[in-house]
C-alpha cells in the first residue's frame, strides 16, 4: 500500500492544496463542484492513462520525466484552456485575445460558444479516437483476443488495406447529412482533419522509429502523439465542465487536478509492469476509447451525458480488469 502511495504523492498534494483553494475561493459549493470534475476527468480519461502506459514504455526515461513536467503544464494549461480558445475563435472567425478577455470575464456567454463549438470537437475527437481504437484492433498481427470471436474477425478485416481509415470517414460523411445544414461542413472538415492527424502523427513516429539514431528522437514523436491523444480524450470533458459551472477557476483546478492524476497513474502502470501482467487490461482501454469516439460522434445528433459516456469507459476497463485477473490465476 505504501508503495502505491508513493506514486500518487504529488497528485494527492495538489489535490489537497486545489481543494483548499477552491474552499477559500467560493465555500462549499465551489469545492463539491470541484470535486465532481475531478471524479468526471479521471472517469472519462481511465482509458488514456491505460493507452498512455503502453506508449511512455518505449520512450527514454528523459522524455518519461518530460512528460511529467512538460506534458502536464501542458495538458492542464495548454489542453483545457488555450486549445478550446483556439477553437471557438476559429469556429466564431474571432481574434483569440477576444475569446480569452471573454473566458475570464465573461465566462457563462463563451461556456456558450464552447457548446456551439461542440460540432467541430466531436466531430475531431470521434474521429481522432476511432482511428485509434481501430488501428488496434485491426491489426492484422494482433494474437492476443479479449473478447475472443469478435476481435479475431477484426484483426481479420485488418488485412485489408487502410480499412482503419476508410470507416470513421464514411461515418463522418453519413452523420454529415443528419446534422443541421450550416455545420455540415465543420462536421467534414473537423473529422477528416482528425483522420488526417491521426495518420501524420503515425507517419512521423514511425518514421523517426526507423531512420532515428537516438531513441530521444522518436520519444520526441511520441511525445506529442500522446499530448495530441490526451487533447482528444480531454476536450469532451471540457464542454461538460461548463454544464455545472462556468467559473473559469473552479474548472480549471477540478480538471487539472484530473489530469495530475492521470498522469500518476500512467507512471504507476510503467513501473510496475501492469499491462504485462494484467493483458486484458489494454484491450478493455480500446474498447472504452471506441466507446467514446461512438458517444461524440452520438453527440453530433443529440445530447450525450458525461456520466454516461464515463460509464461506458470504466465499465469496460473494470471487465477487462477482471478477465486478467482470472486468466492470470487460471494460468
Amino acid at each position: 500500500m505504501a508503495k502505491i502511495f508513493k506514486f500518487f504523492l504529488f497528485s494527492i498534494s495538489i489535490t489537497v492544496i486545489g481543494l483548499v483553494s477552491m474552499y477559500l475561493f467560493g465555500g462549499w459549493a465551489a469545492l463539491m463542484t470541484t470535486v465532481l470534475l475531478i471524479i468526471l476527468e479521471i472517469t472519462l480519461s481511465f482509458d488514456n492513462a491505460v493507452v498512455n502506459a503502453r506508449v511512455l514504455k518505449r520512450m527514454s526515461p528523459v522524455w518519461q520525466q518530460r512528460f511529467l513536467t512538460w506534458g502536464i503544464a501542458i495538458a492542464v494549461f495548454g489542453t483545457r484552456f488555450v486549445l478550446p480558445i483556439l477553437i471557438v475563435s476559429v469556429v466564431t472567425f474571432s481574434s483569440p485575445w477576444l475569446i480569452t478577455q471573454m473566458a475570464i470575464f465573461d465566462p457563462v456567454h463563451y461556456g456558450e460558444l464552447l457548446h456551439e463549438a461542440g460540432y467541430a470537437i466531436h466531430s475531431f475527437g470521434a474521429a481522432f479516437l476511432g482511428m485509434v481504437a481501430l488501428k488496434y484492433f485491426l491489426d492484422a498481427e494482433k494474437d492476443v483476443h479479449w473478447i475472443r470471436t469478435l476481435e479475431a474477425h477484426l484483426t481479420q478485416w485488418g488485412r485489408i488495406e487502410a480499412v482503419e481509415i476508410v470507416v470513421p470517414l464514411v461515418g463522418i460523411a453519413v452523420l454529415s447529412f443528419f446534422v443541421p445544414f450550416e455545420a455540415r461542413a465543420t462536421v467534414l472538415v473537423s473529422g477528416i482533419f482528425g483522420v488526417v492527424l491521426f495518420i501524420a502523427m503515425q507517419g512521423i513516429t514511425s518514421a523517426f522509429a526507423v531512420e532515428a539514431k537516438e531513441v530521444g528522437t522518436h520519444s520526441a514523436a511520441l511525445f506529442m502523439y500522446l499530448e495530441v491523444l490526451d487533447a482528444a480524450f480531454s476536450l469532451d470533458g471540457v464542454i461538460g465542465a461548463f454544464a455545472l459551472t462556468s467559473s473559469i477557476p473552479i474548472i480549471a483546478v477540478g480538471l487539472g487536478v484530473g489530469a495530475f492524476f492521470v498522469r500518476s497513474l500512467t507512471v504507476y502502470m510503467v513501473k510496475e509492469r501492469t499491462l504485462d501482467t494484467l493483458k486484458y487490461l489494454e484491450h478493455g482501454a480500446h474498447w472504452a476509447i471506441f466507446g467514446l469516439s461512438v458517444s461524440m460522434f452520438a453527440a453530433l445528433l443529440t445530447d450525450v451525458p458525461e456520466v454516461v459516456t464515463g460509464t461506458i469507459g470504466i465499465s469496460f476497463v473494470v471487465a477487462a480488469y477482471w478477465s486478467s485477473v482470472v486468466a492470470q490465476r487460471t494460468q
